[in-house]
């Protein structure tokens, strides 16, 4: 007999709220408050999530426990496989002296520090995003900013500050294709209708970016390039989502920005250069990388700079045809298993007003351990290395030691996604999505801020869609709104809760190596994370009621 989950378990849907809340205050609180170790507060955020669901909210204690079991495995495979095996690639470049190569082939480029945090952290981390997505832009763009010489803090956080206009069409379009199946509305509607949304974003976030990084007037000083990425990456955006699909978005926008924004660079330069005037990597936790920043820039010619690109193009190319649902599909039909969790496979029944009809919640882990997108990252850095001339002996040190260096991180992943999935099993989270429904005239704005919530919880705009999607089409449809604007703003509010999600912060401070320091990281970009989901929601708003804006919703 499946168990109802309840979502006002005290009578009082403030209270139950409050309660429902309190493993995000603890998870957050002991991170970003008392600065405790990241692996430390994702098990104080999971003790808590585990007493919640189990006494107030009722959940029988062999299901909470294997709802944390299965977040704790998702948080390993595909997640944390993702970082390790990116990890272990930056590391064979390091090895074999060729991050540096690659660092200073950027800087012919520019050497403009303004300038390289867009071309790396927005158009080629919107690449990644686009052909994988789950953690990789920020592993991939931490790490090179890391060796362009920005502090680790400035790499953590400008990563993810950049990862936030891509994310609803991240892994090609698998967050629209989700929000899809759960709500029964048209594919090719919710793709527009976000595409609708955030290319007015896709035009703020790159002055958003670069002003974080340098402030205001220096900003200023290279508005030209910013605004051609901006623009670049924002029209083809709105004109793929709206009359291709959500499939190929992220790929043909990155590559049409990085592509204008190299040509616009070969005939204007700003009449200042900005080469930074912080110290490269010297902090703490930062073992060995301040010595790795301030080596100086070798001499390279062009075949030595093709060498040093190398890695990044396999990476590129292998993640890009993995991600292809065709490939994934073949893939999985070689290797996948398909586990029913014990005690949670259809044992929990999701009730209304959260879905239209009561059913039972699925729980099915699957082994894609081929498929997986960190398998392809996996096999692009064996090619790589042995491109690099590599030896197995050498590899293998290198993954072991790789190992070593991110294991407290794969630890994090895995209590953090433990936490998600038992909120998400024992319906606390839905109870914090009815707390939101009850906004009436203002539900627009705090529909949007529901799916930045549910970002933030997860850590991924699919999972947000998932969670929310259902009880977005609903609400919109109660109060006479639009349901196809208020499922695709869950997706679009979602993106910015990709900036504060415990899973990519640990991501970011995997990749440069700043661990111990989450919190930092936490605070850099939490009010940047909530005025932009804030400037989405009043967008929605716009969409809803007030002309001309109501045009774009049709």
């Amino acid at each position: 007999m499946p168990w109802p989950q309840t979502y006002d378990p005290m009578g009082s849907l403030a209270l139950s709220t409050l309660l429902a809340s309190l493993p995000v205050v603890v998870l957050l609180g002991t991170l970003a408050v008392l600065r405790w170790p990241a692996h430390l507060a994702a098990l104080a955020g999971l003790g808590a999530a585990l007493a919640i669901a189990i006494v107030p909210f009722g959940m029988p204690a062999p299901m909470a426990l294997a709802s944390a079991a299965y977040g704790a495995l998702y948080g390993l495979l595909p997640i944390g496989w993702i970082v390790l095996n990116v990890i272990f690639l930056y590391r064979l470049t390091e090895e074999r002296g060729l991050f540096g190569v690659l660092r200073h082939s950027i800087t012919t480029v520019t050497d403009d520090r303004r300038l390289q945090l867009l071309v790396v952290a927005f158009c080629f981390g919107a690449f990644f995003e686009g052909a994988a997505g789950f953690g990789t832009p920020v592993a991939v763009t931490g790490a090179i900013l890391i060796g362009l010489g920005f502090s680790p803090l400035a790499a953590s956080g400008l990563s993810l500050i950049a990862n936030t206009a891509p994310v609803a069409y991240g892994a090609l379009g698998t967050p629209i294709i989700a929000l899809q199946s759960v709500t029964g509305l048209d594919l090719l509607e919710l793709s527009g209708m976000v595409g609708r949304q955030l290319p007015f974003f896709s035009l703020i976030v790159p002055f958003w970016l670069v002003w974080a990084y340098a402030g205001w007037r220096r900003m200023l000083e290279v508005w030209p390039a910013v605004l051609v990425a901006g623009v670049g990456f924002a029209v083809p955006q709105w004109l793929v989502s709206n009359y291709h699909g959500p499939w190929l978005v992220d790929v043909v926008a990155s590559v049409v920005s990085l592509g204008l924004v190299s040509l616009f660079l070969r005939v204007w330069r700003p009449k200042r250069t900005d080469t930074g005037s912080e110290p490269a990597a010297a902090a703490p936790g930062v073992a060995g990388a301040g010595a790795a920043v301030q080596t100086a820039a070798p001499v390279a010619d062009s075949r030595l700079v093709w060498r040093a690109w190398t890695p990044w193009i396999i990476l590129s190319v292998v993640v890009f045809v993995w991600g292809l649902p065709a490939t994934k599909a073949w893939l999985d039909s070689l290797s996948v298993i398909r586990m029913p969790v014990p005690f949670l496979h259809q044992a929990v029944l999701r009730t209304p007003p959260v879905v239209a009809e009561a059913h039972a919640e699925s729980a099915i882990y699957a082994i894609n351990w081929l498929s997986a997108t960190g398998s392809g990252i996996f096999l692009a850095a064996i090619l790589a290395g042995l491109v690099m001339g590599c030896s197995v002996r050498m590899m293998a040190r290198t993954y072991w030691q790789t190992l070593k260096l991110v294991r407290l991180s794969l630890l994090t992943i895995s209590a953090m996604m433990a936490v998600g999935f038992t909120t998400r099993y024992s319906g606390l989270d839905a109870t914090l999505g009815l707390a939101f429904a009850q906004a009436g005239f203002f539900y627009p704005f705090f529909g949007t801020m529901l799916g930045w919530l549910g970002v933030a919880l997860t850590g991924s705009d699919t999972s947000s869609n998932v969670l929310f999607g259902s009880l977005q089409k609903i609400t919109a449809e109660q109060l006479g709104l639009n349901p196809v604007l208020m499922a695709a703003a869950n997706s679009s509010g979602g993106v910015m809760g990709k900036m504060v999600d415990a899973q990519s912060i640990v991501v970011a401070s995997t990749a440069t190596r700043w661990y111990g320091h989450e919190g930092d990281i936490l605070r850099y970009v939490f009010v940047h994370s909530l005025v932009l989901a804030c400037l989405v929601g009043v967008l929605v708003m716009l969409q809803a009621y007030v002309a001309p804006f109501t045009t774009l919703v049709r």
